[in-house]
């Protein structure tokens, strides 16, 4: 706000704003239009660039698949299988060999049903191949090979090895999709498929080969090799490739740790969910085992169009990122250089403008600081500048003139009014204290006279009734039995009337009642008064918290300060008939308060105090109790805390309860006002008794 003030109020700062805003605004824009537009080539670029590896790889995988396929086809029409077909021995030994130079790991002979006639392996039983795809498209003559995900079972059926080869640990992968699996049994083959004809053309039966891509790192490596040939990225940055059943990773050149491996891994959820769950081309930034790769991945569908897995290459981005950051830094650096010289340049032009703005503006602080002498003086320019300052400072010299006058008059004047101001003020203060003198001692005075007397009037007339009652009793001995419960009720009632007067005898000389001062330990005093207390609780549904934290012993009289609690106590729990609860708790008083001291605090949830009666609830005889209660617990429990120097606060709202904090200090402050107001209630008392 202060500066948007200085630019409205300073010609000095606007042309300075007109100066640099092209400079300074320009270059965030133009850094800001830079920066998100090599961001948005950048991104570009890594999924062009991870986008062609993909068609590489996608190329090379498919080339390998088809190559199986032709390799099988090839042998399949060979003279060399029609010669072998008349020995079987020869024949078993034909597709050994031709299935370790053509890099198979199982070559088999079947008949015209799908069942093996002669194996690669030696396996003299084997289950019935007539309804695997591949097998059944050579029944009809077609030829070819696809990508297949067997069983452990279908793997085993093959041979025994092929399953142990297939089968991979899982390993726990940051970001996958949980899996409840130890370990992945399932194979990825190149399964392949050609007809045997015999002499006449007629089907004779079908040959079968496949490749277990499991654990193959000679393929995942030339692949890899294909795609990230030496010199295609940056150092620093390596290439990978990866083959995938679902999302786990069954050939892959990426690194676990210490040179191994990552085979067992996953993918992560994300990737699966848009390749596997989609059947979406992924091309994007993805997290790989313990980095961040620019990938790419695409499904690898089965003969029937299922998605079986995955096939990936992707390469570190980092050190893509590094060079990217690094070149839009040196860009941000030249063009802040570019825009700090000429705004130098531009500034340093322009100060023959400023100078005759700042002389003025200088001039005119001088002249707020007090320096009414203050001026421009000569300037170097003459222009419109210069004739400007020359005309304020003949402004000033006139001003000036007119200003001493004023000031000679304003001084007599200002004497005038501050002498009958400072007798009006003197008067006024005099008058509001002996006003509320005169108030506040009349008020104690009346309250003072009125309570003494009827203390005074009632006691002998309570005095005489219990005499008489105790004297009924006796001379009636067993034959007031009868009226027992009624002599009873009127003992009670005229208890009753003997400790109203005692309150109001409190109330009305309450320097009489004062006890001596001790140390009190508040949490003992506290747990008393709960004793104390005991039947009001048991008459009730009431549960009492106790939170005692207070450490700080405190100055008081014991038996005043038991009073003070137990009369919270009990209003707190005529303030729960149905049930509630009571807390009781103490802490020392803030270490930053005036003194040392403790609170005590008494807590209910009750109905609360209503809004209009909060200022009258320490107000003698004030009770919302209207058939129990004098009115006088709260008042007089107010003026002795207040005598040492403490005070009771409430806090309360309608339906929530209400909570009095009493707040008293360790070392007591004895209040001179408390001490009058008791001498003039004791007066009046006095005046009384006289009367």
């Amino acid at each position: 706000m202060g500066g948007f003030e200085r630019l409205r109020s300073s010609v000095r700062a606007k042309l300075l704003c007109l100066v640099l805003a092209p400079l300074m605004l320009g270059f965030p824009i133009v850094m800001g239009l830079i920066w998100y537009w090599g961001e948005a080539y950048y991104h570009r670029l890594m999924v062009s660039r991870v986008g062609s590896d993909l068609a590489t790889a996608h190329g090379y995988f498919e080339r390998v698949i088809e190559g199986a396929g032709r390799d099988v086809q090839a042998l399949a029409a060979s003279q060399a299988l029609a010669r072998a077909q008349r020995d079987p021995a020869a024949l078993q030994a034909l597709l050994a060999a031709s299935k370790a130079r053509q890099g198979l790991d199982f070559l088999n002979l079947l008949d015209a049903s799908g069942r093996v006639l002669v194996s690669s392996s030696g396996l003299s039983s084997m289950p019935e191949r007539g309804q695997w795809p591949m097998v059944q498209r050579a029944m009809l003559g077609a030829g070819g090979s696809v990508i297949e995900r067997l069983a452990p079972e279908a793997l085993a059926a093959i041979s025994p090895l092929l399953a142990e080869r297939a089968r991979l640990a899982l390993v726990s992968t940051e970001r996958a999709r949980p899996d409840p699996r130890a370990a992945e049994t399932r194979g990825l083959i190149v399964h392949a498929a050609a007809p045997v004809h015999d002499e006449t053309g007629a089907l004779a039966g079908v040959l079968e080969g496949g490749v277990l891509l499991n654990g193959n790192l000679g393929f995942i490596d030339t692949l890899n090799a294909i795609v990230y040939r030496e010199g295609t990225l940056p150092q620093g940055s390596e290439g990978t490739a990866t083959l995938f059943v679902d999302d786990v990773r069954i050939a892959t050149n990426v690194r676990l740790f210490e040179g191994a491996r990552a085979l067992g891994t996953r993918a992560s959820d994300e990737v699966r969910t848009h390749v596997l769950d989609r059947g979406q081309t992924w091309l994007e930034t993805a997290f790989v085992v313990n980095d961040w790769y620019v990938s790419a991945y695409e499904p690898v569908l089965d003969s029937r169009g299922e998605r079986v897995g995955m096939l990936y290459v992707g390469f570190l981005e980092a050190p893509f990122r590094a060079a990217k950051q690094m070149a839009l830094l040196i860009v941000a650096a030249l063009s802040l250089a570019v825009s700090i010289v000429g705004a130098l340049l531009t500034l340093r032009w322009a100060r023959s403008i400023f100078r005759p703005i700042e002389r003025m503006h200088a001039t005119i602080g001088r002249i707020d600081a007090g320096d009414e002498r203050a001026r421009v003086s000569d300037v170097a320019s003459r222009d419109e500048l210069g004739r400007l300052a020359n005309a304020f400072d003949h402004l000033l010299d006139e001003q000036a003139a007119r200003r001493d006058e004023l000031q000679a008059l304003n001084a007599s004047l200002d004497r005038k009014v501050a002498e009958r101001t400072a007798d009006l003020a003197t008067a006024n203060e005099e008058l509001r204290a002996a006003q509320h003198r005169l108030v506040m001692s009349e008020k104690l005075a009346a309250i003072g006279e009125l309570t003494a007397g009827v203390a005074h009037e009632i006691s002998n007339p309570a005095a005489v009734i219990q005499g008489n009652l105790d004297l009924l009793r006796e001379e009636l001995g067993p034959a007031a039995q009868p009226v027992s419960n009624e002599i009873r009720l009127i003992h009670e009632q005229v208890g009753r009337i003997r400790l109203i007067v005692t309150k109001l005898l409190q109330f009305a000389r309450p320097g009489e009642f004062a006890g001596y001062v001790e140390d009190v330990d508040v949490n003992a005093a506290l747990a008393d008064c709960l004793l104390l207390t005991r039947q009001h609780l048991a008459r009730s549904e009431v549960r009492v918290v106790q939170n005692l934290a207070a450490t700080v012993n405190v100055q008081i009289n014991l038996q005043e300060l038991q009073q003070v609690l137990i009369n919270l106590i009990v209003n707190a729990v005529q303030a729960m008939p149905d049930g509630g609860t009571l807390t009781l708790s103490t802490v020392d008083r803030d270490a930053d308060a005036d003194a040392r001291g403790a609170l005590i605090r008494v807590r209910d949830t009750g109905s609360g105090i209503r809004a209009e009666d909060m200022a009258r609830i320490f107000d003698p005889f004030f009770t919302t109790k209207k058939r129990q209660g004098t009115g006088l617990g709260l008042s007089i429990s107010h003026t002795l805390v207040e005598r040492y120097g403490g005070r009771i606060e409430v806090d309360s709202r309608p339906g929530e309860g209400t909570c009095f904090t009493v707040s008293l200090l360790a070392e007591p402050e004895y209040r001179i006002e408390a001490g009058l107001a008791d001498a003039r209630v004791n007066t009046a008392h006095t005046k009384t008794d006289a009367t």
